[in-house]
């Protein structure tokens, strides 16, 4: 998608390098004239029939060869191995572009990193949900979103041409297990934002486009809340006696 007028804005540009009409390879980038920030570096796990392959990476060789391109961040939406998996490989063709993430989604990444040995190469940002951040000539609101992971988030980035909401993978779950629902308030209040230094009619409109998770919007019926695990999981811990159970550990 490009958007231009002949004016002195510059011309907006988002260029998905996968996660678009796939599972998994989330990574898209968001160009204001040479400017850019990238939300999310996934890896797709491979199809059975796709033996010796451990896993498939977006094809970033678009933004290796726009010489002309600033990238200012790399901006995650949450932990998952297909909005974060292939970090390590964006990170040492992008040395010294930072990373902005929540505190887990960081702690995740840092881990990839140091595995990697591309501590040195980028700087991990945390922020919460609710931030804003300024990167660039990119301002950007965070939002708190629910999922299957914690610490999830979207991002309002604002352009002159409006406002681009990125949802991240969610779902409207208002008894989560952290007791953390979507923040509504936010989300609801991007339509009525008025984007920065607005010169032409088309900014008035508040959110310019919605980009939205998808997966099973094609099954009817209400996606069920994580809370309904709690009386499986106290069942088996009920029935297992003697046993000890303790959360999984990264490594």
């Amino acid at each position: 998608m490009a958007k231009s007028h002949t004016s002195t804005q510059p011309k907006l540009r988002i260029v998905p390098l996968g996660g678009l009409g796939e599972i998994g390879k989330n990574m898209t980038v968001f160009e204001l004239g040479n400017d850019a920030i990238v939300v999310d570096t996934g890896l797709m796990f491979p199809a059975n029939d796709m033996l010796g392959v451990d896993y498939i990476i977006p094809d970033f060789r678009y933004l290796q060869e726009r010489k002309d391109l600033k990238i200012h961040a790399f901006l995650y939406t949450h932990g998952h191995e297909d909005h974060t998996g292939a970090v390590t490989h964006v990170i040492n063709a992008f040395q010294g572009v930072p990373i902005y993430a929540t505190p887990l989604t960081a702690g995740l990444l840092s881990n990839k990193l140091k595995e990697a040995r591309l501590t040195q190469m980028t700087t991990v940002h945390t922020f919460n949900a609710g931030d804003t951040l300024k990167v660039g000539p990119f301002t950007v609101d965070s939002f708190h979103v629910n999922h299957s992971i914690p610490q999830c988030v979207g991002f309002g980035i604002h352009t002159p041409w409006g406002v681009i909401v990125h949802t991240g993978d969610y779902k409207f779950d208002n008894t989560p297990v952290d007791g953390q629902p979507a923040d509504y308030a936010r989300i609801a209040a991007f339509q009525s934002v008025v984007p920065h230094n607005a010169t032409h009619p088309d900014t008035a409109r508040g959110v310019v486009l919605l980009m939205a998770d998808s997966t099973n919007a094609d099954r009817p019926g209400w996606t069920p809340s994580e809370a309904v695990i709690d009386g499986a999981l106290d069942k088996v811990f009920r029935e297992a006696a003697g046993a000890s159970w303790s959360p999984p550990s990264p490594r």
